[in-house]
This record gives structure tokens, sequence and C-alpha cells, in this order.
């Protein structure tokens, strides 16, 4: 760990003298959008700026196509005596020409929001130590109610303190915290810990809240694809797209003895990240990852391949690259028509602590919203989500833009279980197996089922032993979240520990980590019969890890022998790390029964 924040360190000086000479150019957005250079298809115009906005830190849109900004001219510091007013505004385009044209200010008098999301009738918004909710008693009004929903959060340091909001395909809302920030949120359930960067998992219906990575510098980019499976950038760190298997620890993880990598290392720095899809945009960037080298003023495209239980990433062309010094793209959403939406935080100076605060080339003024889009392909009607009636909206979970799909999805969680359960089994029902998405179809259901907070066994079984491995390997996901509501599911997680399919067993693995059961151990290392790639590797290291205590005092009692293979008990007691486990090793070294190839972990 001390090794990872050296080299961190290191590279501060060059860039804050990189910085030194930095001039203020002339502000003006069209002389910005002219040095763009921008991919072979595609098109930038200006979607908003000042006086629209100042300073955007994260968007979100909401199920209506409006878009939600945080915004603050304070960062990065509040001067003596100046009065917070950092603001959450919303930016609509009211005529359809890919401008907005209207805003309005839904907060304002707050200091350095770091995240919002729109949902359950007003916005999740990141509010220094909280996590506050506002809402309005008269819809169209300014909001009036502020409800503290968690507070515990870490202020260590400014640009590290809770962000990147988002709701899961679960219905759940994750957000970020970086390397600085130490956490400790009392919940009904107890006291949640995170000390360092990670992502959290919550749910706030049930106040239940856990964590789903831990490790990074400063990761402000974090989306699901089509399938569930979680992509994450790091603006401190350079290893660019990182697989976010659950549990994982990556660079600077407190406590993290082994780490997981990145899938591009030696990668820039990149804040932001959105999988784009969407009948507006060509086939071959279908699922690509879209994020941001905001330090080399780019706007930078990943292609993703599968690659046994995780990704490969391949960097292509950039969306945007330009030499102007103030473009700082820091975010990027997918919008209602099909258009790519970039954040540009435009500013010449991008330090938080490497230049002085008061650095005058400092900008707390100026902002963009800029629309990237395909040249003559049209663009994605904007659906009608909030006047729709139940059936159509489920109907809308076909829909091949992952922004409907979602904002589907919220509308129906928001409507509740009582209105929308009837239709949803009526829907599932009438889905016909014959068709091509038909698993994704269903997948999409199990997901609306997840965010009602609503079990559903026999579907979920229907998906465990789907054709296509990305949906068993997704309702594996569900049932890690479910494993204490459905009496079966070590016996279910247990069958998918042996699937064909990497990705799915990676997923079982750590799925059975997740129920912390005795019985879970043997099955979690039946993945060893098959073969194991290096995420499948870390997985099941992270599991031995996760589940020590619980079969390292039946290992000692005799009770649990892994079968009598030698192999799965080294890895184990490898994985363990355990000084009071010298013993037994040497023991069964002594037994000549460890393979040749795990002798050298024993050793270490």
């Amino acid at each position: 760990m001390h090794r990872y924040a050296i080299i961190v360190l290191a590279a501060l000086p060059a860039t804050a003298f990189a910085q030194a000479d930095a001039k203020v150019p002339d502000p003006d957005p069209e002389l910005e959008r002219k040095s763009f250079i921008v991919a072979d298809g595609f098109e930038v115009n200006l979607f908003a700026a000042d006086p629209l906005l100042a300073k955007p830190i994260q968007m979100n849109f909401d199920p209506q196509g409006r878009l939600w900004v945080a915004s603050s001219e304070v960062y990065p510091q509040i001067k003596p005596g100046q009065i917070a007013n950092d603001k959450v505004i919303i930016l609509e385009d009211t005529n359809g020409d890919g401008k907005a044209d209207k805003t309005t200010v839904f907060a304002d008098g707050l200091l350095i929001p770091t995240g919002v999301e729109p949902g359950d009738g007003g916005a999740y918004v990141a509010n220094s130590t909280e996590l506050v909710h506002l809402s309005a008693s008269k819809p169209g009004e300014k909001p009036d109610r502020k409800r503290i929903v968690l507070s515990g959060f870490g202020t260590e340091d400014t640009h590290h303190i809770i962000h990147t909001f988002r709701w899961g395909p679960d219905g759940c809302l994750y957000f970020n915290q970086s390397i600085y920030i130490h956490s400790h949120i009392e919940t009904p359930h107890g006291v949640s810990h995170l000390n360092g960067g990670g992502i959290w998992r919550f749910r706030p219906e049930t106040m239940g809240m856990d964590v789903l990575v831990r490790g990074f510098v400063n990761p402000w980019g974090h989306d699901f694809d089509r399938w569930g499976q979680s992509l994450i950038t790091d603006g401190a760190y350079g290893e660019g797209v990182n697989h976010g298997v659950p549990g994982a620890y990556f660079v600077t993880a407190v406590g993290g003895t082994r780490l997981l990598s990145g899938l591009n290392p030696g990668s820039p720095k990149h804040c932001g990240l959105e999988i784009v899809s969407g009948r507006h945009l060509p086939d071959d960037w279908q699922g690509n990852v879209i994020t941001n080298d905001f330090r080399g003023h780019r706007v930078c495209r990943f292609k993703l391949s599968e690659d046994g239980s995780t990704f490969a990433s391949r960097e292509m062309t950039e969306v945007i690259k330009t030499n102007h010094p103030a473009f700082r793209p820091i975010d990027v959403k997918m919008g209602p028509d099909g258009a790519i939406y970039i954040a540009d935080w435009y500013n010449p100076i991008i330090q938080h602590g490497e230049v002085d605060f008061r650095d005058p080339r400092r900008d707390h003024v100026h902002g963009r919203i800029w629309r990237v889009t395909a040249k003559g392909r049209p663009l994605v009607k904007k659906p009608d989500l909030v006047g729709a009636k139940t059936p159509e909206l489920l109907d809308r979970l076909k829909d091949p833009e992952d922004w409907t799909r979602q904002q589907a999805k919220r509308v129906l969680k928001e409507r509740g279980a009582k209105k929308v359960l009837p239709a949803l089994e009526a829907w599932v029902k009438g889905l016909d197996a014959k068709d091509p998405g038909y698993e994704h179809d269903l997948l999409e259901a199990l997901w609306t089922f997840e965010s009602l907070d609503v079990v559903e066994p026999k579907l979920l079984d229907t998906l465990l032993n789907a054709k296509d491995y990305r949906a068993r390997a997704a309702a594996v996901r569900v049932l890690s979240h479910w494993h204490a509501r459905v009496p079966n599911a070590i016996d279910l997680l247990s069958a998918r520990a042996v699937d064909d399919a990497p990705r799915v067993r990676m997923e079982a693995v750590r799925a059975l980590a997740a129920t912390g059961s005795p019985a879970a151990v043997a099955p979690a290392f039946a993945a060893m019969d098959k073969p194991v790639d290096r995420t499948m590797d870390y997985a099941l290291w992270l599991t031995a890890r996760d589940l020590e205590t619980v079969w390292m005092a039946e290992f000692r009692a005799g009770k649990l022998t892994f079968g009598g293979d030698a192999k799965k008990l080294a890895f184990a007691l490898a994985a363990a790390g355990n000084k009071d486990t010298v013993k037994p090793v040497v023991a069964l070294i002594d037994s000549g029964k460890v393979p040749k190839e795990n002798l050298h972990g024993l050793y270490l």
C-alpha cells in the first residue's frame, strides 16, 4: 500500500509545476468548441453553459429527461467570511433542439455538493458529512424538506468526500468515496465502516448498507453494463477501466494484502464513466466505455470484450481531444435522446492542493455541458415514462437504450409493489421464449422485483439456468443479495460454482462468501475443479480470506478436509496467511500430498 502512495505523491510535483505556467484562456464556449478534434462521424454542440450553470461536478438525468447538476463555485475551499451558495440545478431542453433553454435552481445554500441523484420525490445530495434527501411539499417548488438520510461520512479532503451517485439495476443507490476519507455510518442494522476509498451500496427503504469494493485513490467513475457488471475508473491512479468484482480490494485499500489490477495498466487517470448504448450510436460503439482524461483534455473511449471471468479493455480513438487548456471533462452520461453528455469543469487549474487555493487563475464561474451526437443517425425519441401506464412502462424494459430501461425501473419502483406486481407478473408470463432478447427481458423483470424488494424464487431459478451465461451471472449476483431470504441459496450457488462459464463461477464464489456460512466453503472451492484464470484466482483467494474464521476452525477440528483435495487446502491455507496455520501446513508438506505448483505459495 505504501509503495502506491509514494508513486502517487511522487507524480504530483511535476504536474503542479506544469500548472505554474497555465494561462487563463478566453472563456467563449464557441472558441473552446472549435478547438475540439471530434471522432469521425460525430459532432459536438453546446447543451448548456454559464450563466445557466457554473462549475458542474456531477450530473444525472431523471425519468422526465431533465438533467440535474451538482455545482460548486466555492470549491476547493470556502473563504473566511464567504457565504456558501453552491447549488443543485435542473436543466431542460423544452423544444428538443439539443440545447438547454430552461434552468431551475432546485437547491442553493449548499457547500460543495459532490453528488446528486434524483429519486423518491426529490433528490439525494452529497452534503459534506451527510447524505441528504431534499424534496418539496408542493410539486414544482423549491425543496422545503431536508431529511438527513445518513451521516458520519469523512470530510478530510473536499475532493474525496462521497460522490459519483448512481442508481444500480437492483434499485440501490451506489456512491463512491476516496482515499483520505474515513466513514463510520450508523444504520438500523449496525455501523458500516469504510476507511479510505471504495464504493457504497445503499437501499434507502430498508437503510441496508454495505461496501461493493474497497480501494482506489480517487474513483469518480462507476457504471453497470447491460448484464449488471460494475466498471470503475480512478481519477488519481492509472489503470484505465477496472472490473468491480464484488468485495474486491483495489490499489490503496486498507487491509488489502492482495489487490485486483485494472484492465489497462499504464493508462492515464480518468474521471467519470458511462457505458453507451442505443439506436442513435453505431453498432461498434455499443457497450463501449466513455470516460475522461481531464488532465490531457480528452474524452476517451474503451472497447470491452469478454475475457474469461473478467474483461479485456482496449483504448480506441478519442471522442474529443483538444489543446484548449481549460477543457476539463469530469462526468459523462447518456441522455434520453441517445446523445452523450459531457460535464466540463472548465478550469486552467486542475490541482486540488498543489496550487494555491487563492490562485487567481482558478475559475469559479464558468462551466459547460457538451452534447455529442452521431452525424446522419436519427436521435431517439424521448419516452414519456412518468405518464406511461404500468404495462407500457414494463414494455420499455425491452428497449435497447440502457437509459430508458434504467429510468423505467425507477418509475416502477417509485409506484410501489402494490401497484406494479400484478402487471409485472402478467408481463413475465406474456414474454415470448422465442424472442432473441427473452432472457434479458427476464433479467430486467428480476431486477424490477429486486428494486421492489420482493423475492421471486421461480424467476430467479429460471435465470440461474438460463442459456446465456451473462444472465446466469447476473442471477447469481441477485441471489447473493437475497441469500438470507432464499432457503436453498447455498445449494443453488453450489451448482453455479461449477458452471461452464468462468464469469458465473466467479460470481458464485463471491456470493458463497457473502453467505458467511460453513456450508459455503466446500462448494466455493469446488470451482477449482474448473479452469482458473487470474480474476477467478483472485476471487477464490478473497473468498478464502472472507470465510477464514469459518473454515479455519473446522479445519483445526478435523471437520473440514476439502474432500481430501490437498491442492484446495493448500490454496486456502496460503490465502489465509495466518501464523497459526504453520503446524498444519508443515504437516501437510511432510505428507507429500501437496502438488509441486502449490509449494511456493505455502512457503510464502
